[in-house]
């Protein structure tokens, strides 16, 4: 008896010890913003970006490192997390912290619950049928409550993932454990209960698919962001723009540590500097010499980088404790280019250069290639202007005051102008500077177009992208360079300065890559542009030289295929504003539009100088009104 009765009393101290450890609700300390995050116990965790009208709350199994809900959960800007195991009410008291603070700021307030359905059972590796993707949604009677539970299916409904749609079934049986709906009823909070489904289980029940599991992540949380903005809407409260402004508002160090991390791996090397030729005039001359008979022997720069050393540190970031799939994605995105980069720059002079060029520029279309034909079957027409040539220098001096001008209005903008030797003739923006080979000539009415070119476009939008917390929109999203080098020809063109020479060299430069794709020679397709198209033994050879440095890249056709895409926003009456936030491609105008709503992008701090000009402006609304490419 005594025995039992001590261990009897050990086991309350215990659970009075335990108790006692749970903080107090009243205990939790919000910042001067209203911003909390604080790990609770096993895992736990409490995290409020600023206050808001809606909080997420997660039970999750600790034995689930791949739990839906759990993910879904953490990636809210307000969310309370702990094990399901554990002691209620730790979780409990947090979530009374965070909802007694909203009701200072807010008439009404949502709670979203969700948590994983069943585990589909295991099945046969060769089973020809898919689990279903079928959600579960409950709801309290408050008309706030049903009215975020219908916009939440409908979200829902909406997702498609891996060819697949989300149904919804609804369920009454949305009770919560007695003191965490205690917790709500004392805040008058609406509730809605959400079940996931594991779908993303191999059919080993086990092993997960990883791309399933975070498109399904990124589908559910807008989801979520849909219904709190329908919550938010139903009761009359301050709403956003947009649902996506409901987001977080700052990143968490993981962010940055992983933006530093690729920051620190882009600075090991120069991409174009890599693969470009540091010979390109005696090459010229060896090629003249040879009566256009042989290709030439290129030489290019040493390596600054070691590609397997760096590939190695690029698959070492650990990108799952960013909690915001928008960003995962993007640096996701980030590091596969780099590797194309750095595979390119490892295979430099071999066969497969020119196969790994062709994962990041692509082949040349149908549409692309009979746009460059029309281009070059036109009739030439002669330039108007000044075509007397001016020298390296002058070009710099014409270069430095339009960095100065943007200077002035932004002293951030604080490029360098560098006349090199080892650079081809032409011009090459790397990072904040702007290189000028030695040998440059250009006709004085070209000078103004081409630095519109590289300060207006390549040079704005880097010093735009460095004003952001994160470096990657300077550095550039993948597969920026398209849409960055078709804003720089709209540049040339929007100053009045593409001339016809200059849309016959463009046009020359896609029927070259795509004759080099399909297995050309250097020599073959130097013939083809000055034997077949017409262009001058210098102008073909530095077409052909750019086609097949370092064993064949396929860039040069995306300097055209960029403008087409650019004037099709402009008919289509698309706004170029979200192109000046940094580098970014097309397919990432709804993402930095999203980061902007949430306040995680600054607004740009320089628009194109040009953009402001009347004959700019006036030229821009003429083709909106007669969209005929032919006639540019």
């Amino acid at each position: 008896m005594r025995g039992g009765s001590g261990g009897e009393s050990a086991q309350m101290t215990a659970a009075q010890s335990k108790l006692r450890a749970v903080k107090p609700y009243q205990d939790y300390t919000f910042s001067a913003s209203g911003s909390l995050r604080q790990d609770l116990s096993n895992g736990g965790r409490v995290h409020v970006d600023r206050p808001l009208p809606f909080l997420i709350v997660n039970r999750f199994d600790e034995d689930n490192s791949a739990s839906l809900s759990h993910r879904v959960a953490t990636t809210s800007p307000a969310y309370v997390v702990w094990p399901a195991a554990s002691d209620n009410a730790e979780g409990v008291a947090a979530t009374k912290a965070v909802l007694a603070q909203n009701n200072r700021s807010f008439a009404s307030n949502l709670v979203i619950s969700v948590y994983d359905l069943p585990a589909p059972e295991a099945s046969a590796e060769d089973t020809p049928s898919l689990p279903e993707f079928r959600a579960v949604i409950g709801t309290d009677g408050t008309s706030g409550g049903k009215a975020a539970a219908r916009m939440l299916e409908r979200a829902l409904c909406d997702i498609d993932v891996d060819m697949r749609h989300c149904q919804v079934d609804r369920t009454s049986d949305w009770a919560l454990e007695p003191s965490l709906a205690q917790a709500l009823s004392d805040c008058g909070c609406a509730h809605v209960s959400l079940g996931l489904p594991q779908v993303h289980f191999q059919s080993d029940g086990k092993s997960i698919y990883p791309l399933l599991f975070h498109d399904l992540a990124v589908g559910v949380f807008d989801a979520l962001l849909k219904s709190a903005y329908r919550f938010i809407e139903s009761e009359e409260l301050a709403c956003p723009v947009h649902h996506r402004a409901l987001g977080r508002r700052t990143f968490l160090d993981a962010a940055s540590k992983v933006d530093a991390a690729i920051d620190r791996i882009c600075g090991q090397f120069d991409f174009l500097m890599g693969v470009s030729p540091i010979n390109s005039e005696q090459a010229f001359a060896d090629f003249q010499e040879s009566g256009g008979q042989y290709a030439p022997t290129f030489r290019y720069r040493p390596l600054s980088v070691d590609p397997d050393q760096a590939k190695r540190e690029l698959y070492s970031i650990d990108f799952r404790a960013i909690e915001d799939p928008v960003l995962e994605t993007l640096f996701s995105e980030k590091r596969h280019e780099l590797d194309h980069q750095l595979t390119m720059l490892d295979t430099r002079n071999t066969p497969r250069f020119r196969f790994a060029s062709l994962m990041l520029y692509e082949t040349v279309d149908s549409e692309l290639r009979d746009a460059a034909k029309s281009i070059l079957a036109a009739p030439k027409r002669k330039a108007k202007g000044d075509r007397s040539k001016a020298d390296c220098h002058e070009i710099a001096d014409a270069a430095r005051r339009l960095v100065s001008r943007y200077h002035q209005q932004d002293e951030c903008f604080d490029a360098k102008v560098e006349i090199r030797d080892d650079l081809s003739p032409g011009m090459m923006v790397s990072g904040s500077r702007l290189y000028i080979g030695s040998s440059t000539m250009a006709p004085r009415n070209r000078i103004e177009p081409l630095l519109h070119h590289e300060v207006s476009i390549h040079l704005l939008t880097y010093f735009n992208g460095e004003s952001h917390d994160l470096e990657i929109f300077k550095n550039g999203l993948a597969g920026y360079e398209g849409i960055q080098e078709g804003l720089a020809v709209f540049a040339e063109w929007a100053v009045g300065g593409l001339t016809n020479s200059r849309l016959r060299l463009l046009a020359g430069r896609v029927l070259g890559v795509d004759a080099m794709i399909d297995g050309a020679s250097f020599v073959e397709v130097y013939r083809m542009l000055h034997d077949q198209l017409g262009f001058s033994e210098r102008g073909a050879f530095s077409i052909t030289a750019r086609i097949f440095r370092s064993g064949g890249l396929a860039k040069d056709a995306i300097y055209l295929r960029g403008f087409k895409l650019v004037l099709d926003i402009l008919v289509q009456g698309g706004d170029l504003t979200p192109f000046w936030y940094g580098k970014i491609a097309k397919r990432h105008v709804g993402v930095v539009q999203d980061l902007a709503a949430r306040g995680l992008l600054k607004e740009p701090r320089l628009r194109p100088e040009f953009l402001n000009v009347k004959a700019s402006q006036d030229r821009i609304a003429a083709f909106r009104d007669n969209p005929d490419f032919s006639t540019l």
